[in-house]
């Protein structure tokens, strides 16, 4: 594709050991406008196919293959690199070798999500995992119903809450939920949410870890005390009376994210989850809270470090102070 190559040569950077260096438009920052034209092309080149779904790995890979289902209209699988104990009924599994990490993952799909009828495409962003050599040998067995489209550097999930939430927008959902991909929060929550939203009267439903006690399993005691002592800091400096202030799990009724400017948003990690509470609450809208057991995952590793909570400390600060200032949109 000239467009993605021509951005290499401009703002491409090569490391030593001929590594390509792409971050600052496929990797921490993402082009979102880039990775559309480039899910346009990929929809041209695969027309004649009957592509059902999108496969890819998580992290890296979720990012663009949300924006280039968009142009197939067909949902993505992701592959994910951790057992957890809300993984339930028959997966597919595979080891795959990051030849950047240096170990070996053990990445799994769960058989519910891909059925033999499905045509799968799988987007490699230039994975060090071997990712795309195990798919060329699948083709082998599979040649009219797995597809490759191979592309140079990394994409992280950055911007991916705010494009899957216009993706649902623009397709008309009436009910969008939101949820960790590791599978601590449990898929079996989800009518619990809805519930809330439809019968409770709820324009968002939060996912609760602190609403009934503490309800958090497999943490280290000083993550539980850093997560809960700081919502009890966001419930003091934005007045908002949820327990849960940086919980992850959530229901937003449509018009919530029709209302609230999406594009105006500022935060993309951690303090994203407080802002995009906030925003709701100072828009008008009624947030309940639904208490949930959160289960740490069985593997991986989290990506929480002093930047990140650093973000969200004084992010908080930022948005009160800003909510002095801009006029909120109401339903």
């Amino acid at each position: 594709m000239k467009l993605l190559e021509e951005r290499i040569r401009k703002d491409g950077t090569v490391k030593a050991g001929n590594v390509l260096k792409v971050d600052s438009f496929l990797n921490h920052q993402m082009d979102i406008d880039l990775f559309n034209e480039m899910g346009k092309e990929w929809a041209r080149l695969f027309a004649d196919r009957k592509i059902t779904k999108i496969l890819t790995v998580e992290a890296s890979g979720i990012g663009i293959a949300c924006v280039a289902a968009q142009h197939f209209h067909v949902p993505v699988v992701f592959a994910k690199k951790s057992q957890s104990v809300n993984i339930d009924g028959e997966v597919y599994s595979t080891k795959i070798e990051s030849f950047t990490h240096k170990r070996v993952y053990d990445v799994i799909v769960s058989k519910k999500f891909l059925h033999p009828e499905d045509h799968i495409l799988i987007i490699d962003d230039g994975s060090p995992d071997g990712t795309a050599s195990i798919v060329k040998t699948l083709q082998k067995e599979f040649p009219d119903r797995l597809f490759l489209v191979e592309r140079q550097g990394k994409l992280g999930l950055g911007t991916a809450y705010i494009c899957g939430f216009k993706w649902a927008i623009e397709h008309k959902y009436d009910f969008i939920f939101e949820m960790d991909a590791d599978f601590s929060h449990n898929p079996k929550d989800l009518p619990r949410l809805y519930a809330a939203c439809t019968e409770q009267g709820g324009d968002v439903a939060i996912g609760s870890r602190y609403c009934n006690g503490v309800n958090v399993v497999n943490w280290p005691l000083g993550r539980v005390l850093m997560s809960y002592f700081a919502s009890v800091y966001v419930r003091f400096v934005t007045g908002m009376d949820i327990r849960d202030t940086t919980a992850g799990f959530k229901c937003y009724r449509r018009k919530v994210l029709e209302t609230i400017e999406l594009d105006r948003i500022h935060f993309k990690g951690y303090a994203f989850q407080i802002e995009m509470k906030f925003t709701a609450y100072k828009c008008g809208f009624k947030l309940i809270e639904v208490p949930i057991i959160f289960i740490n995952r069985v593997l991986g590793t989290s990506k929480m470090n002093s930047s990140i909570f650093g973000e969200a400390l004084f992010g908080v600060l930022q948005l009160k102070w800003w909510s002095f200032w801009r006029k909120y949109p109401h339903a």
